[in-house]
């Protein structure tokens, strides 16, 4: 079955599963803005937060990065990872421009696994479309969100009240 998003209307085609909450949450293949690899068993047992964005370099990737940027300065029991296919050096980059050091980063530009095995991948585009998820320690979904409109932000309330409930 196909699966969409839209970006300002239009019909964008994504690869990959639908994923839920109670789904295993996929193994990916990656790397950190410092080019280390970067799989989900690599980023540990915490409750870890995956906010996807297509590119930090626009308005509302770059809102949502350094919203979870402020959030995890806050959380010791939470990790917070931004996705997206830009290149580890763009991203090296733009959180030293911002002075983001909270968020890690992870790079989807070499393999892209995170997009197709989390079905956020925009095929035509080769960019992530907008989600977030909520990964408990058990490596088990507690809350999937797929952005329906590309240009619009996530429900950040609702993911960060899951992740909180789970780290206690």
């Amino acid at each position: 079955m196909s699966r969409q998003t839209t970006f300002k209307g239009g019909p964008l085609e994504l690869s990959g599963p639908g994923l839920k909450a109670g789904d295993a949450a996929p193994e990916f293949q990656a790397v950190d803005k410092g080019l280390q690899p970067v799989t989900l068993e690599s980023t540990g047992k915490k409750v870890r937060v995956f906010s996807v964005v297509p590119s930090l370099d626009t308005p509302v990737c770059d809102a949502q990065t350094k919203r979870f940027n402020d959030e995890a300065a806050k959380s010791t029991n939470i990790d917070f990872y931004t996705v997206s296919v830009d290149l580890p050096f763009a991203q090296n980059r733009w959180c030293t421009s911002f002075g983001v050091d909270n968020v890690k980063m992870i790079s989807d530009h070499k393999f892209a696994s995170f997009g197709e095995n989390y079905g956020t991948l925009i095929k035509d585009w080769r960019i992530e479309s907008r989600a977030l998820f909520v990964v408990d320690q058990n490596n088990v979904i507690q809350y999937a969100e797929y952005v329906p409109e590309v240009a619009e932000h996530p429900d950040y309330d609702s993911a960060l009240a899951k992740a909180r409930e789970l780290a206690g």
